[in-house]
């Protein structure tokens, strides 16, 4: 099965150097090109890729807010992000808009295709090391988000889902809680079908946002949505 995917970049060297990576992969087709945020939404809803590798801060419209916009129109499309977790204070909202992972700027060429792979079948890029890292960064204050959804939950599905937002993997959950690895993977997609979820990166959001699981308050940062961030730029030449 080829996965179809397009590549957004402000940086033409950047954009064409993981086009041209991603491209010399045999199951692997690179559909489109966009050099900022509206370009990206709009060649995701008219092409369809299966995977959009994003880069987070782009001209005109950023690659979070484009997220929010063109899952609305294409559910089934997956969205990698490209970010330099020191600097990107939007991460996090990356996470709530429906993004499937995250790809630091430096990653080798191997760990780029190997995360198109991890997303394309359908899996969060979001090993433990770099949960743990956004969540302390970027998690502002839980805001309540519709606590019942999780009464939906069994004891030990409640059990998973907040090891799953701290960062662990399926193996160090089974640890934990001494069960096998299959149990793990079998409570994780149980719960994420209760909440509506459709992966783990999903489901972190839902943990801190419900107050489940809290991030440190004394890391909290201020959040932008997409009705406060920018949708245009005078100087795009795009319709807002």
């Amino acid at each position: 099965m080829t996965v179809r995917i397009l590549v957004a970049d402000d940086h033409a060297v950047v954009r064409e150097g993981f086009a041209a990576l991603l491209a010399a992969q045999p199951d692997f087709e690179v559909v489109g090109q966009a050099e900022d945020g509206f370009s990206a939404e709009r060649l995701a809803i008219e092409l369809r890729p299966d995977v959009v590798l994003m880069d987070i801060r782009m001209p005109c419209q950023d690659g979070v807010t484009a997220t929010w916009q063109l899952l609305r129109e294409t559910p089934d499309t997956r969205v990698l992000i490209l970010t330099t977790f020191d600097l990107d204070a939007y991460v996090y909202d990356a996470l709530r808009a429906g993004a499937s992972g995250f790809l630091l700027k430096d990653s080798t060429a191997g760990q780029v295709v190997d995360g198109v792979r991890v997303v394309a079948a359908g899996d969060a890029l979001l090993a433990p090391s770099v949960t743990r890292r956004l969540i302390a960064e970027f998690a502002a204050r839980p805001v309540a988000a519709e606590p019942d959804r999780l009464t939906e939950l069994t004891a030990r599905e409640s059990e998973v889902f907040v090891l799953v937002a701290r960062g662990l993997s399926n193996a160090e959950i089974a640890a934990a809680l001494t069960v096998t690895e299959h149990t793990v993977k079998t409570h994780v997609s149980r719960l994420l079908g209760k909440l509506g979820l459709r992966d783990r990166a999903q489901a972190v959001a839902v943990a801190y946002e419900s107050g489940l699981v809290s991030p440190r308050a004394d890391r909290s940062l201020p959040r932008m949505t997409p009705k406060s961030r920018p949708r245009s730029d005078d100087r795009c030449g795009h319709d807002a």
